[in-house]
């Protein structure tokens, strides 16, 4: 397992009682710390690169789920400060398309995908177990599975992060992260079922 969590305040001081809090939660080391939402990204960045160059944390990154905010995540993503992001991706949630993905294979950053599921949006209405079959070779066999496949199909996506409070449903969405992946043709098929193309 590797450990991800963030610093979310407006203060610089608090930001760095969450760190040391987190670091002692997890045992003196977290895999990647984020900005959560840019929040006071400025004194946070600073934050976690001395925690960095101390031999506390491996990886830093930033988050954001409006798209109205990608004009900024943009520029915490130039500063070369950062190695990953985390942003919002599913079917009816595709800005990052644009301009955030192609900007992060460019620089090599890696990418966590959140609302996988349209914060659950996307499983109001499950397709047809018939709709649903076509998918089996990819070694998925249930709607959420499908879309966490669609995601993790994009080249540019790394890893994501559906929430879940259920073992049952954690083992199910791990099915969904190994090859083979969709071509064109299916991650536009899943689009279809969804109701976004």
């Amino acid at each position: 397992a590797l450990v991800a969590t963030k610093i979310w305040t407006p203060s610089a001081e608090e930001g760095r009682r969450q760190a040391a809090r987190a670091l002692a939660f997890y045992g003196g080391f977290i895999d990647l710390y984020q900005v959560h939402n840019l929040v006071n990204w400025r004194a946070h960045l600073a934050t976690l690169e001395a925690l960095k160059d101390a031999g506390k944390i491996a990886a830093i990154g930033a988050t954001h789920y409006q798209a109205s905010a990608f004009d900024e995540l943009e520029t915490v993503m130039k500063t070369g400060r950062i190695t990953a992001i985390q942003i919002p991706y599913n079917p009816r949630q595709r800005e990052v398309e644009a301009r955030i993905l192609p900007l992060a294979a460019d620089l090599g950053l890696g990418v966590i995908l959140m609302r996988p599921f349209g914060e659950g949006g996307l499983l109001r209405t499950i397709p047809s177990p018939a709709d649903v079959k076509p998918f089996e070779p990819f070694g998925v066999h249930t709607w959420p599975q499908v879309l966490l496949k669609w995601g993790l199909s994009e080249p540019r996506c790394h890893v994501a992060i559906p929430a879940t409070f259920k073992t049952a449903h954690m083992r199910d969405n791990a099915a969904a992260g190994n090859p083979p992946w969709y071509g064109p043709e299916e991650r536009q098929r899943v689009l279809r079922l969804a109701g976004a193309a």
